[in-house]
């Protein structure tokens, strides 16, 4: 089996921000607006006299992005309304540097990640909205998109990878997914390869070139390797609300529990967890967004070390949704529904007697609880390790629980 280093690095990235802007930031009412609204090109290719981002609009995303742990981000350089964030280069005049704004906001997002630390990634669709009449010649459309991605891949630098979206609307055509990957390659040797399979297909495998499957909105599940040549990483793709790009009447958010559970299930799976927001059409995040990446940031600035630099384990737990990771030094139980210890007329939660056991036959030494540093009493019988459960103690309430169990390492 072929394995890339360049898959492995993406893998340990573990956590990485999905951001959806364009023209429909302008509408609040979803990146699909133009077309399930049946909005013509003739109201809608105007709102580019309307696109005005912030000039910090970048730097405050990926600042925020950094403060929640995430270590890569990926903008939607064009959607499938076809208006892109970049310099087109003569390709049309539908991007940002002949909107009102007058900038190409890639270039922005890209200094802004560097600045941070930060590694980008460039979404691109293979639809175009505007171009439907042109998919009559499907050759020449392709001609076009392949000329598109190629500026991404040539003037912004070295970048994480391309994520592409869209196949799945005409899935028996001829993408000519040779000619558009070979391109990247040629340019983004170590760039990674992503093509979206959608709602419907799952973890699906695809061309020999792709570098990760995609779970969107769906929980992963390890790989099955027997159906692949070489290895690939894995990645999910979770909005916070019911929709990807910015809408003013969305209230269906989900909760900071749920989040934080959405990227553990993924990290048990060596899974990448990618989180998205819709900035408005200054380039802001909603309070909303802008909180619930806080609440994950507090939780992974207690627990980072166990989400990262770590691999899975077949290690199985005496209950089902709690699961161990590992490194060379340590593994870390990750424990679900631990309760906060409080006066029962203060708080629901009160003490718990809940126990994760595991079966593990080398020698381990201490153990601690990662969001605090106390630590455990561990006990053995049988070849059984058990871990009593401590509450959170009142004033924390972290949803998921990691204890560190370091190993015995014998020199």
């Amino acid at each position: 089996m072929i394995v890339n280093d360049y898959i492995k690095r993406f893998e340990k990235l573990g956590f990485g921000l999905f951001v959806h802007y364009g023209l429909y930031s302008i509408l609040g009412k979803g990146e699909w607006v133009k077309k399930l609204l049946n909005i013509s090109s003739e109201k809608y290719v105007p709102l580019m006299k309307e696109f005005l981002p912030r000039e910090d609009w970048a730097a405050s995303i990926a600042k925020t992005a950094k403060a929640a742990g995430c270590r890569y981000i990926t903008l939607t350089a064009r959607h499938h309304d076809g208006f892109s964030l970049y310099d087109t280069r003569g390709l049309n005049d539908y991007d940002a540097p002949h909107s009102a704004c007058g900038r190409d906001l890639v270039k922005e997002f890209v200094e802004a990640c560097r600045e941070e630390g930060i590694i980008p990634f460039f979404y691109h669709t293979l639809i175009d909205w505007t171009m439907e009449s042109e998919f009559k010649d499907f050759k020449s459309y392709l001609k076009y998109l392949r000329d598109s991605v190629e500026i991404l891949c040539t003037r912004y630098g070295e970048i994480g990878g391309i994520w592409f979206d869209g196949m799945w609307e005409y899935k028996d055509a001829d993408w000519e997914e040779d000619a558009l990957y070979g391109m990247i390659r040629s340019h983004q040797p170590n760039a990674m390869i992503i093509n979206n399979t959608g709602l419907s297909d799952l973890g699906a495998l695809g061309h020999i070139e792709l570098d990760s499957v995609t779970f969107e909105r769906g929980k992963p599940k390890p790989i099955n390797f027997e159906d692949s040549p070489k290895y690939i990483a894995s990645e999910m793709c979770q909005t916070m609300n019911d929709h990807w790009g910015y809408v003013v009447d969305d209230c269906d958010y989900k909760s900071s529990r749920e989040l934080i559970e959405n990227f553990v299930d993924c990290r048990c799976c060596n899974c990448n967890f990618l989180l998205n927001v819709g900035p408005k059409a200054d380039g802001n995040l909603g309070f909303t967004e802008l909180g619930l990446l806080e609440k994950l940031g507090i939780w992974i600035g207690k627990n980072g070390e166990s989400v990262y630099e770590v691999r899975p384990t077949e290690i199985q737990t005496s209950n089902d949704n709690d699961f161990i990771l590992e490194n060379d030094d340590c593994l870390y139980v990750f424990i679900h529904d631990v309760p906060m210890s409080a006066d029962p007329n203060v708080a629901k939660s009160i003490e718990s007697k809940k126990k994760v056991s595991f079966k593990y036959a080398k020698q381990l030494s201490s153990a601690i609880w990662l969001d605090n540093g106390e630590p455990i009493a561990l006990t053995y019988s049988g070849g059984m390790v058990t871990v009593p459960v401590v509450p959170f103690s009142y004033g924390t309430s972290l949803c998921v629980r990691v204890a560190k169990i370091r190993k015995v390492i014998k020199k």
